[in-house]
């Protein structure tokens, strides 16, 4: 494939992105700004400015910690943040209020990006994980405008698809990146192995490990009061179809532990029908939100509040990391290694396959086979307090002797930004 055709397969794709936008979205105040920043409408900005590009709520938690160093160097640019989902837009409202300026990233279609580009105008583009979009960087390179892929991760399936697909379109765009900082070196090769240029791949580590966000003190305090001294089991970011093993295997389960369940769907939108999943298995079940206590006869907490993830950590004895025990790659387990917390995860990780790897390998975490494996694992480490201690301690050593991917970038992007 090359862009005459990505690109001409985006034009007859728009009318149903933005059909999709508006069915999905509309519930959401938001949703005329997003179209709006998606097919190119934003406002002018007079400022130097350094763009940066999150996905959604986790590539910009990875990001925060650059972003607060971009801001102390740099006070006399401007900051453009931003991100594909509403809730990451809500995320960087809420944590930076007026210090940055956020924007939905825009549909990758020439007439689209070049506008954006005109209007923003940023001195330099920092997109990160696996963002390749090659009208964006296309333009921004004929523009001479520096482009920087960082926290760059690249799976060994996203590899075998951009190579059966479109490995010249790719070749031609990650060479048209004036920096590739990759998180591994398993990432690094699959980057060069796509064609990227050795002088513009570099290995700085994971962002994710520099994070020094905090639980909020009043937040888990509240949990706590909720859930009184009980043990607690987080089910964290889970995904569509994982509810219903894990509670289907706990139903199952002859001797059930005593623990308090609490399952934190991965997307808002879909509370309600993991509340509904639960009622149907017959399990007594409370909502967060309610912010009524779980006494003993209660099993599970539904965990439908944003925000919170670190306060559940904090209250937890295990924590489950979604995403996992369904093929869609795992979420960010760092926060939960960051807490010191017993860490389980299932056998689909390809997003975070070295960190598992790592984690694995220092004896941080446990990797179950399926949702039976999950609850038999579980109900044997409650049973097991030294073992939780030491796969929660070794979590967190993983974690700190990791750190400093932030320091490792800065060198590296702050010679590309006038």
């Amino acid at each position: 494939m090359n862009r005459f055709i990505y690109t001409l397969l985006l034009y007859l794709s728009l009318p149903i992105a933005i059909l999709k936008l508006i069915v999905k979205e509309r519930k959401s105040p938001f949703w005329k700004v997003k179209l709006k920043n998606q097919l190119g409408f934003v406002t002018k900005t007079a400022s130097k400015v350094i763009w940066v590009h999150c996905v959604s709520v986790g590539e910009f938690n990875a990001a925060r910690p650059l972003i607060n160093k971009l801001l102390d160097i740099y006070p006399e640019h401007r900051l453009a943040i931003t991100t594909t989902t509403i809730t990451g837009a809500e995320a960087v409202r809420n944590h930076y209020k007026n210090r940055v300026i956020h924007y939905f990233f825009p549909f990758d279609l020439p007439f689209i990006v070049g506008p954006f580009i005109n209007k923003i105008n940023p001195v330099a583009c920092i997109l990160l994980e696996t963002e390749i979009w090659p009208n964006l960087i296309n333009n921004l390179n004929k523009k001479a405008i520096p482009v920087m892929l960082i926290n760059a991760r690249l799976s060994e399936r996203s590899l075998n698809k951009y190579q059966k697909f479109s490995s010249k379109l790719v070749q031609k765009t990650i060479n048209q990146l004036t920096l590739i900082g990759s998180q591994n070196n398993s990432s690094s090769e699959r980057f060069l192995s796509l064609g990227a240029l050795p002088d513009k791949v570099v290995t700085v580590g994971n962002l994710k490990f520099d994070s020094n966000e905090k639980d909020n003190p009043n937040t888990t305090q509240s949990l706590q009061q909720m859930i009184g001294q009980r043990r607690v089991v987080v089910f964290a970011s889970t995904r569509e179809g994982e509810e219903k093993k894990i509670i289907q295997s706990y139903v199952n389960l002859k001797d059930k532990f005593d623990a308090l369940l609490i399952i934190i769907p991965r997307h808002p939108q879909r509370f309600d029908e993991v509340f509904n999943i639960i009622v149907d298995s017959s399990l007594k079940v409370k909502r967060r939100s309610d912010g009524l206590g779980c006494d003993d006869n209660i099993q599970v907490l539904l965990g439908d509040s944003m925000g919170e993830l670190l306060s559940y950590y904090s209250v937890c004895d295990i924590a489950f990391i979604g995403g996992s025990l369904i093929d869609t790659g795992g979420q960010n387990m760092l926060e939960a290694a960051a807490a010191s917390k017993p860490i389980l995860f299932g056998p689909s990780v390809f997003n975070f396959e070295k960190i598992a790897q790592l984690f694995l390998e220092k004896d941080a975490a446990i990797q179950v086979g399926d949702a039976d494996d999950l609850m038999k694992t579980i109900s044997a480490l409650l049973l097991d307090d030294t073992k939780r201690q030491k796969l929660g301690e070794n979590a967190k050593n993983s974690f700190e002797k990791n750190r400093g991917a932030v320091d490792r970038l800065l060198k590296l992007i702050i010679p590309n930004i006038s």
